[in-house]
């Protein structure tokens, strides 16, 4: 099927309260433009590098996420266009994407990504550091970034039901924090579930979903 049949299925299958984030990482102009005269304006990529040179070629109207790892000193490339980081895992990267936003005059979204997956490749931040996070003083006193959420990834695996128990503990502990919003928190967004389980994740509460092969096809490496 063509990229535009492979969105028009996904977007039938989900919830309208679900958003769909086209992972085009990996992907060619062309590929973009296909989905995106098909009406998909929110993309991910996983490199700043190759967000930047993507979001220089196409439409302004496009939502650009930050789903990979994060280095610090790269925030600045993206802080002047970047919508929504999903992989936020710690106070230090808050603290250069707050001062990269504030040179830019912007507040950029952040998702907190949370460690639910058992394979240590993974990044994010155990639950417990997400609660002192948000409570920390060090926290209200950063004025351009807003946290809107979780991110989380599970693990590579077919057992459906730790994948499951997996996405619950995300959705558990997102409640559990919505009770910390502040000024610069507004907890709404439910980051999980990829092309192979974004099913499961719904029912499970995400709200936005990362799928890349699905829409794509296989990726390139």
């Amino acid at each position: 099927m063509s990229i535009k049949e492979n969105l028009q299925k996904i977007i039938k299958s989900i919830p309208e309260s679900v958003t769909l984030v086209a992972v085009s990482k990996t992907k060619p102009i062309s590929d973009l433009m296909e989905a995106y005269d098909a009406g998909q304006r929110i993309f991910g990529e996983n490199k700043i590098q190759e967000m930047v040179s993507k979001y220089e070629e196409m439409p302004k109207d496009v939502q650009w996420h930050m789903i990979g790892h994060v280095q610090r000193n790269k925030v600045k490339y993206m802080a002047p266009f970047v919508s929504l980081i999903h992989g936020v895992d710690s106070l230090k990267l808050l603290k250069e994407i707050n001062k990269q936003a504030k040179k830019n005059e912007r507040v950029i979204d952040c998702l907190l990504q949370i460690k639910i997956a058992q394979e240590d490749s993974k990044f994010g931040m155990q639950a417990k550091e997400a609660f002192v996070l948000l409570q920390s003083e060090e926290l209200k006193e950063l004025k351009n970034i807003c946290i809107k959420g979780v991110m989380g990834m599970a693990t590579f695996t077919d057992n459906k039901n730790q994948i499951e128990s997996e996405f619950k503990y995300l959705k558990s502990n997102f409640e559990q924090l919505r009770a910390h919003n502040c000024d610069n928190c507004d907890l709404q967004i439910i980051s999980m579930g990829m092309s192979g389980d974004y099913p499961l994740a719904i029912e499970c509460g995400s709200n936005m979903i990362r799928v890349g092969s699905s829409i794509f096809g296989a990726r390139n490496y």
